[in-house]
């Protein structure tokens, strides 16, 4: 059973072949026949649908990095807006105990703000940049690659053609012969002996002709399912490669997001601290002392 240019089994004298890798779904046994695209105007080959596919990861991979490079942006924006207000004097003037809590909290601000840069600052160089650096010459291996397995089906087609080409020549050879020879049975032609040996020498060169384009067909096709069985391997192991790479700078993306948490937190610890110890009584006489006037108190005026 031949589809462009590709000979498969029939399905009445093998169903089902074996697979490659029985074990997985795995890219080199699912991708050997064209596919009607979107439109179901055109056919794609399988090889083909993997390109779009690693290409399709690669975007998607550029896009998570875009999507990080805004959260760095915001955690800056962030930071810088926290500085500035811990630098506000607003109730710079509360005094005591109250007013030392008062001012560890905006001092608080100034922590956490630091700690937001730094974690914008780690987002960029251990999540953004290797997104972005990963397989930097992705595109360009996937071309030589996709102009190699197209070259070999090129070549397959034209050997395909050959045999198209030489089925053909010895059928009409063969017609020939086969009508040479009747004519001379019933004596209706006065072709001699040696031209229907020469008809059967043309006729068996033809069926040579035709086993050597076949033999050459099968060395393409054989060269051809090997290089579709080493690329589609290698692309499989780069999608698995991309995955597991993206799934760690995630992680790592995440176990930043908790230290930063962690970092937060601490930063209010200590204004937490100071509010548990506020004490308006001791604020009271801590004011008293320092702002008093006297603790002589008037008497009524004597008549």
């Amino acid at each position: 059973l031949q589809i462009n240019c590709v000979t498969f089994p029939h399905p009445d004298v093998m169903p089902e072949q074996q697979l490659l890798k029985p074990s997985e779904w795995s890219y080199c046994d699912y991708f050997w026949a064209d596919k009607k695209d979107s439109q179901g105007n055109n056919t794609v080959s399988g090889f083909e649908i993997l390109l779009q596919k690693q290409l399709k990861g690669k975007q998607m991979q550029k896009e998570m990095a875009e999507f990080i490079r805004e959260r760095i942006k915001i955690e800056e924006e962030y930071a810088k807006n926290l500085s500035k207000l811990s630098q506000n004097s607003l109730a710079a003037q509360e005094e005591g105990t109250l007013g030392e809590a008062w001012a560890q909290l905006k001092k608080s601000l100034a922590d956490e703000a630091e700690v937001h840069l730094k974690f914008s600052s780690k987002l960029q160089s251990e999540v953004e940049k290797p997104l972005l650096n990963f397989r930097e010459n992705f595109k360009k291996d996937m071309k030589k690659c996709d102009h190699h397995i197209a070259d070999l089906r090129k070549h397959l087609a034209s050997r395909y053609a050959a045999v198209e080409k030489a089925r053909k020549a010895l059928t009409e050879r063969q017609k020939d012969l086969e009508m040479k020879t009747q004519q001379l049975e019933v004596k209706l032609s006065n072709k001699t002996e040696e031209e229907i040996k020469k008809a059967r020498r043309k006729s068996t060169q033809a069926g040579d002709d035709l086993m050597r384009c076949v033999d050459l067909y099968n060395q393409a096709q054989s060269k051809w399912f090997e290089e579709m069985v080493t690329t589609t391997l290698e692309l499989e192991r780069l999608e698995v490669e991309r995955v597991e790479m993206i799934r760690q700078h995630l992680c790592q993306y995440t176990q930043l997001r908790h230290e930063t948490d962690m970092f937060n937190q601490s930063t209010v610890e200590l204004v937490d601290q100071l509010l548990r110890k506020v004490d308006p009584a001791k604020d009271r006489e801590l004011w008293v002392k320092e702002h008093k006037t006297g603790d002589i108190r008037p008497v009524d005026m004597e008549i």
